[in-house]
């Protein structure tokens, strides 16, 4: 998944999309304990992807309150 994916993202789908992965992440972890999982680095994969949307998340808040701050600030000095 690339971070161009992310970005026509609602803050609703990316938390899906997170829920998603983190059950697809708790499945590989018990294939890896059964030994049933063939490809060890689709839990890497799926780490990285929970992170980065995790991060898209915490950007699009802080980009969100940031404006929320400046608008509030313009709006004291008009006051």
């Amino acid at each position: 998944m690339k971070a161009e994916e992310l970005k026509g993202k609602t803050a609703d789908e990316l938390v899906k999309m997170l829920m998603d992965l983190r059950k697809t992440q708790f499945n590989l972890r018990f294939q890896k304990t059964a030994g049933q999982l063939e490809n060890m680095s689709q839990i890497r994969v799926v780490r990285r992807d929970i992170a980065r949307i995790k991060t898209f998340l915490t950007k699009t808040a802080q980009g969100v309150s940031a404006v929320a701050s400046k608008a509030k600030a313009k709006a004291k000095k008009v006051a």
